[in-house]
């Protein structure tokens, strides 16, 4: 099993299992301390309690229980308690990153999204759902088609170098490939 790290992610996956251990040498678990995680952003609010594990603080949470949490950035704060006194110990940011299992998940660029109707409409133009899109504001609605072929152009000339900024495809300008050996 691998280590257990030490410290708070900056991010987690939704739908994965969460783990992280705290040393709080004050605050000992084994002397009855509590660790409470609250994470708060716009979408809601988690709570996480550690359980003791010896003196340290365990942190927990089941891949059933994170496959709920909403996507998007938090604030997080652990505070400890005993007998009614309750400190805080440490405070961050964690970004929830969706579950590959959500339905809604659409990685796609708006720029790529853009390039599949386009192209979806030139292969079937009586797909009327390829007909009208609308993407960040501006839409496309029955354009002439030398029109839609050069806008296709285009569109695939930004894909390709939104592919290679993030190094999914073909490598982008300015970047000298090497190989070395026999």
């Amino acid at each position: 099993m691998a280590e257990i790290p030490t410290a708070e992610p900056a991010g987690v996956n939704a739908g994965d299992t969460v783990r992280w251990r705290r040393s709080l040498a004050q605050y000992p678990a084994s002397s009855g301390w509590q660790l409470t995680y609250t994470l708060l952003n716009a979408a809601g609010r988690i709570t996480i309690a550690a359980t003791a594990q010896g003196a340290d603080h365990l942190v927990e949470v089941a891949a059933s229980a994170t496959s709920l949490w909403a996507a998007g950035d938090y604030a997080w704060r652990a505070q400890v308690a005993l007998a009614g006194q309750v400190f805080t110990v440490a405070e961050g940011r964690m970004t929830i990153r969706p579950s590959f299992g959500a339905a809604t998940l659409d990685t796609r660029t708006a720029t790529r999204r853009a390039l599949e109707a386009v192209e979806a409409y030139l292969a079937d133009p009586g797909n009327l759902a390829a007909a009208k899109y609308s993407i960040a504001g501006r839409s496309l609605d029955r354009f002439p088609l030398p029109e839609l072929w050069s806008h296709r152009d285009r569109l695939k000339v930004e894909v390709a170098r939104e592919e290679a900024a993030t190094g999914a495809g073909l490598p982008g300008r300015g970047r000298i490939q090497v190989r070395f050996g026999a």
